[in-house]
C-alpha cells in the first residue's frame, strides 16, 4: 500500500469519501445513517514501528513506499504518531547513533504509546544482545524516561516491565488497561474511546446476559460487562487472556467468565459438540444469552459463528473490514436486520474504516 499523504486541509474529503463507499455498500442492506466519530487529523497513532537505516555512518527513521519498495523515505519524526511518540523519535535516534552497544545491528524500533504520554519502545536487532547492551540500555531508559525492550532472535530482554498503563474516559468512567508489547492494542485511542462509548450506548437495556468473542485484553468487555448480568468471553491469545484477567481487576469488573478458546470452538460447544476440557466449570445453559459482540480479525466471522449469531436476538459487531463485513451481514439477513450503524475513523487518509452495527432479530 502507498504510504498516506498525511494533510489535515484534506481530511475531510477523504473522511467523506469513505463514508459514501460504507453507505453505497451496505445500502441494498437497509443501512441507516451511520453515527460517525472523526480522528484527531494529526498525532493519532498510539503504535508505530519503523526501519532504522544505516547510511553514511548514521541511523534514520525509514518507511518504504510499495510504488518504490527499495527507496527508504528517511524521517526525524512522522505526523501520525501520538505526540509522546513524535517527541521521543528524534532523541531516540540520536541517543542511538551516539552508542555504539546500542546501534550496531538495530535495525527496528516499535513504539507503543498512552493517551497519558507513557512510551514503552522496542528495539529489534540482527544479533545477540550481551551485557554491555544491557547496561547501555539501561542509561538510555532513565534518561528518556521511558520502558525499553530488546530483541533479537530467540531474546528477548525486559528492562523494567513490557506494558504499558492506559486510562481511557468513557461516559464519564475512568477505565484502566494494561497494554502488552507485541499483543493487539487499538491503535487510535481518541477513537477507541468514541468505539467503547458507542457500544456502551447499543448495549443500554438489551438485558440478558452477554457472549462476547475476540475479546483481546478486555477493551470491549470492561467496557460492556456493566450493561448486562453476567458474561461469558473468549480469547486465543494467552498473552491477552492475562492482560484482560488484570484489567478486569483492575477496573472492579467481577461477572465476567474468561476462556481461552477460538470462536470457532465456542460456537461448537455451545452448538451441543463435543466437549471442550477449557469450559470445564463454565455452564452455558446457565445463561441467558441476550447479545453476541464480535469484534473479529479482517477475515470476518466464520460458517459456525455465523449459525451461532443467528440464534441471538442482538449482534454487536465491530469491524476492521467491510468487506467481511457486508457478506457477514448478508449471510445474517434472513433473520436479523440493522438497528445502528456508526464510523469509526481509525486509520486517516487510508482507505480503511471501522464500521460498527446493531443487528437485531426481525
Amino acid at each position: 500500500m502507498p504510504l498516506p499523504v498525511i494533510d489535515p486541509a484534506r481530511y475531510d474529503e477523504q473522511l467523506a469519501a469513505k463514508l459514501a463507499r460504507y453507505r453505497a455498500d451496505f445500502a441494498g442492506l437497509g443501512l441507516p445513517e451511520p453515527a460517525v466519530f472523526r480522528s484527531a487529523p494529526l498525532h493519532y497513532r498510539l503504535r508505530a514501528e519503523f526501519r532504522l537505516w544505516h547510511h553514511d555512518g548514521r541511523i534514520d527513521y525509514a518507511m518504504f513506499d510499495s510504488a518504490e519498495p527499495k527507496q527508504p523515505i528517511l524521517l526525524d519524526t512522522f505526523a501520525a504518531v501520538a505526540e509522546p511518540i513524535a517527541k521521543l523519535m528524534p532523541r531516540l535516534r540520536d541517543a542511538l547513533q551516539a552508542s555504539e552497544p546500542l546501534r550496531r545491528r538495530i535495525f527496528q524500533v516499535e513504539f507503543l504509546a498512552t493517551l497519558s504520554g507513557e512510551c514503552l519502545v522496542s528495539l529489534v536487532y540482527h544479533r545477540p544482545l550481551d551485557e554491555a547492551w544491557e547496561a547501555a540500555a539501561r542509561t538510555l531508559a532513565a534518561a528518556l524516561d521511558i520502558q525499553l525492550i530488546g530483541r533479537s532472535r530467540k531474546q528477548k530482554i525486559v528492562l523494567e516491565r513490557d506494558w504499558v498503563q492506559e486510562v481511557l474516559e468513557v461516559d464519564g468512567l475512568r477505565l484502566r488497561y494494561q497494554q502488552v508489547e507485541g499483543s493487539f492494542t487499538q491503535p487510535n485511542g481518541g477513537v477507541n474511546q468514541h468505539m467503547l462509548a458507542w457500544a456502551r450506548a447499543q448495549a443500554k437495556g438489551l438485558g440478558g446476559d452477554l457472549l462476547e468473542l475476540y475479546c483481546g485484553n478486555g477493551n470491549f468487555t470492561v467496557a460492556l460487562a456493566p450493561r448486562f448480568g453476567r458474561v461469558l468471553a473468549t480469547e486465543m491469545s494467552k498473552t491477552s487472556v492475562r492482560a484482560a484477567h488484570t484489567n478486569l481487576a483492575d477496573n472492579n469488573v467481577a461477572n465476567v467468565t474468561l476462556v481461552r478458546m477460538a470462536s470457532e470452538e465456542i460456537s461448537d460447544a455451545l452448538a451441543g459438540g463435543r466437549e471442550y476440557r477449557r469450559m470445564q466449570g463454565v455452564d452455558p445453559a446457565g445463561y441467558r444469552f441476550s447479545t453476541l459482540f464480535v469484534d473479529p480479525p479482517r477475515a470476518g466471522l466464520d460458517e459456525g459463528t455465523i449459525a451461532l449469531a443467528k440464534g441471538f436476538d442482538n449482534l454487536l459487531y465491530i469491524s476492521c473490514n467491510p468487506d467481511t463485513l457486508h457478506a457477514n451481514v448478508a449471510a445474517l439477513a434472513a433473520t436479523h436486520r440493522i438497528a445502528a450503524a456508526a464510523a469509526f475513523d481509525q486509520f486517516p487518509y487510508t482507505h480503511h474504516l471501522e464500521c460498527g452495527l446493531l443487528l437485531q432479530r426481525r
